[in-house]
């Protein structure tokens, strides 16, 4: 079976996550709509309910490098979260704690980071973790 290009690839997820095709809970588009190396996105995650989590929106930076699909992107926080895959100091998700960038599948997408990072968040150990207050930023 033959591969699909980096940049047709990015396409397809720039299409869905533009017209809100993904669900609710996390959305990405491009953080510059000029970058036609399509590199940077942005991302958000809303906090799962019945957690510290719960009615906050998260703010993340998504790089994908010129090995993308095929490499995984890197992923940051911008808002501030206490998770154990974070980094505290720079907010950076740890390419060997967080289990979807450790085992990463070609077919993974921005999206499939972006919900399981939530899903990480509610976690049973994950959930009730202090949160740094509301609006913080790394």
């Amino acid at each position: 079976m033959s591969k699909v290009p980096r940049n047709f690839r990015l396409l397809e997820e720039l299409e869905k996550g533009e017209k809100g095709f993904g669900p609710e809970s996390c959305s990405y588009g491009l953080a510059d709509s000029d970058d036609i190396s399509m590199t940077k996105w942005n991302g958000t995650i809303l906090g799962p309910p019945h957690s510290n989590h719960e009615n906050r929106i998260y703010s993340l930076s998504i790089e994908c490098g010129p090995n993308y699909p095929d490499k995984p992107p890197k992923i940051k926080f911008i808002s501030k979260v206490n998770l154990p895959c974070v980094d505290p100091k720079t907010g950076q998700v740890s390419p060997t704690t967080f289990h979807t960038i450790r085992d990463w599948k070609r077919a993974y997408t921005m999206e499939t980071i972006l919900l399981d990072l939530r899903k990480e968040m509610a976690m049973p150990a994950n959930k009730k973790l202090a949160q740094p207050k509301e609006g913080t930023t790394f």
